[in-house]
């Protein structure tokens, strides 16, 4: 039994909105606060703030907004809009997932600090769908490669169980959610706005049919639009709940760069997509292999591996590419190679391209004949298709 069940309603509504109004008076990551919060509990936390006495760090974050939130306005606007409000006293709450930017923030990591609640939209119970998962992210101006390449393994994670995390953006993001969704999957957007607003406005359907399926998850009150320097807060959510990252495109600097910086910092494995040389996109994948910072993975098994514990899962082998005049005799796979790209020739001629003896090609070019290999006309030989 948790906390959360033995509470009653209208302790369980104020806690909600104190949570509601800590979440919405600071811009995120607003790590003064979130170690305030941790620290008093967020019942006292709003208390304090509203008496101005709270700690100096901690006032100049909620300073701007501190009379102009209520969490009970907040939650009605949520309830409205069939959005709840996820806290970490909630059993939805995804444990575990979080602790890394809570321990960052102790040790004052710039730009970490763990989120103080979730506004969520969507089916899916958001602790069951972090239990196992994986981001995968990249470029917005992706190629038609990168889309290809994030679909495919939004596909083939969902179908091994993975949840597929990402931020619904363009491009890679998208095509990711996409795969997952295909396959029946669960999939979670963040995103750097609330959880109400169609953003990108092109991705209006994809984030309906996320929540359908999946959850549509911001630390942002309903309402809030999209800021530039939102997307990099949003950023840390995702490499959090992934087990891993997956880098498919990233140009040097990027959104998907910083999404796998924050991820490495927390100690979750990066994994990196090759690309061409020539693109753009690739330069930051290439890096971040070329460092040291991500593994190279070209599929979805690889993937897997890196999340296997140490001999969990056979290492990945390389296909072997097979021919099919492999199991020939050397000799006669000489012959065979001679009469590649010939139209018609005789046995001496033969004899000549290859070096073998007269007497040997005249015997090998029966059995040849018998396998499939050759066939002969009145002008001569002539290796089949």
């Amino acid at each position: 039994m948790t906390r959360w069940t033995v509470m009653g309603e209208k302790a369980k509504r104020e806690l909600l909105a104190a949570r509601a109004f800590l979440a919405a008076v600071a811009e995120p990551p607003a790590p003064a606060l979130a170690g305030f919060v941790a620290e008093r509990g967020p019942c006292r936390a709003v208390g304090l703030i509203q008496r101005e006495k709270a700690p100096p760090d901690v006032a100049a974050e909620v300073e701007a907004r501190r009379w102009h939130v209520s969490g009970e306005q907040l939650l009605a606007a949520a309830e409205s809009a069939g959005v709840r409000l996820v806290v970490p006293e909630d059993p939805e709450w995804p444990r575990g997932a979080f602790d890394g930017l809570s321990g960052a923030r102790s040790i004052d990591l710039p730009g970490m600090a763990e989120p103080i609640a979730l506004w969520v939209r969507g089916k899916a119970v958001l602790s069951e769908a972090a239990e196992q998962a994986v981001a995968v992210v990249g470029a917005r101006a992706a190629s038609g490669y990168g889309e290809h390449v994030a679909a495919e393994f939004g596909h083939e994670l969902a179908t091994a169980g993975f949840t597929v995390v990402s931020g619904a953006a363009y491009g890679i993001d998208g095509a990711a959610h996409r795969g997952a969704l295909a396959a029946g999957g669960l999939t979670v957007a963040f995103l750097a706005c609330g959880v109400d607003v169609d953003y990108p406005a092109g991705h209006g359907r994809l984030l309906r049919v996320i929540a359908d399926q999946g959850v549509v998850v911001s630390e942002y009150p309903l309402g809030t639009p999209p800021r530039k320097h939102r997307f990099l807060v949003r950023n840390r959510l995702i490499a959090s709940v992934g087990q891993a990252t997956v880098v498919v495109e990233a140009s040097a600097r990027s959104g998907a760069a910083n999404t796998a910086n924050t991820a490495d910092a927390l100690g979750r494995p990066v994994l990196a997509v090759p690309g061409p040389v020539t693109s753009k996109n690739s330069v930051g994948c290439h890096g971040m292999v070329r460092s040291g910072q991500a593994v190279l993975v070209t599929r979805t098994q690889e993937v897997l591996e890196a999340l296997s514990p140490l001999g969990a899962l056979p290492a990945v082998e390389i296909p072997a590419q097979h021919r099919r005049t492999d199991g020939l005799h050397p000799d006669a796979r000489r012959l065979h190679d001679a009469l590649t790209g010939t139209d018609c020739a005789s046995a001496d001629e033969l004899a000549r391209d290859s070096g073998l003896p007269l007497g040997k090609v005249r015997a090998l070019l029966p059995e040849l004949e018998l396998a499939g290999f050759v066939t002969r006309s009145e002008g001569g030989w002539s290796a089949t298709e």
